[in-house]
């Protein structure tokens, strides 16, 4: 059986000498564009709602992405697992500095003002820029050696205030290094130390190698009569 057609004649709102009951048609009509309107706009800002229940998370790394390796891979597949997937129930934000560190305020700033939900801050350079650019949006560190003596988080157990996150505990495993360096190369005499001075780990690092030194050189723990360690600069 063939489909229906029905035919509509469409004319003029109004002719050329308009009546009254035409005016009033008009009249109606234009209510009820108001009022379909009207009902649309609830529908719009419900919309826009449910967009914005997506969260977003803003990324601040000081370096470029191919810098960090297998680091993303495992970072998407962590929050897969958790269940988000990015494009789909979770938006990424992504800011790098690229070796820049002196950008790094602007674009933790810039990731404010896009309104994102946290903020991943890879390494300390980029999580202090994070802390200085907000105090109530989440911060989730990771490779920060030393988050306390740092001032970022009051303790380990109980952060406080709005970061958290991952100590790689790098400073305080340099001295053990260099105990277990010495103790596998007792004859040696110079140990080489290379540093970023750009990067914000070097000041503790040095210090915290330059003591252990001290204690390695009076301890019966190095072979040695002495050990030295030369800094050296990668910048």
């Amino acid at each position: 059986m063939p489909p229906l057609i029905q035919r509509y004649r469409i004319g003029p709102l109004l002719s050329h000498n308009p009546g009254r009951g035409q005016i009033e048609r008009l009249g109606m009509r234009r209510r009820e564009l108001l009022l379909l309107l009207g009902g649309m706009m609830p529908a719009a800002s419900a919309l826009r709602a449910q967009q914005k229940a997506i969260p977003v998370v803003g990324f601040l790394a000081a370096v470029a992405p191919s810098d960090l390796g297998p680091f993303m891979p495992a970072f998407h597949q962590g929050l897969s697992e958790s269940g988000y997937v990015e494009g789909q129930n979770l938006a990424m934000e992504y800011r790098w500095a690229e070796g820049h560190y002196d950008r790094l305020p602007a674009l933790a700033a810039d990731l404010v003002v896009h309104k994102v939900d946290v903020i991943v801050a890879i390494s300390l350079a980029p999580t202090r820029a994070a802390k200085s650019a907000t105090s109530t949006i989440p911060i989730v560190f990771t490779s920060v050696s030393d988050p306390v003596g740092l001032r970022l988080v009051a303790s380990l157990a109980r952060p406080g205030g709005n970061l958290t996150g991952f100590s790689s505990l790098s400073t305080e495993l340099s001295p053990k290094r260099l105990e277990l360096l010495s103790e596998l190369v007792p004859q040696a005499g110079v140990i080489a130390l290379l540093v970023n001075p750009n990067n914000a780990n070097a000041e503790p690092v040095m210090l915290t190698s330059t003591l252990v030194v001290e204690f390695l050189s009076r301890s019966a723990v190095s072979g040695c009569g002495g050990v030295e360690v030369v800094i050296g600069s990668t910048g």
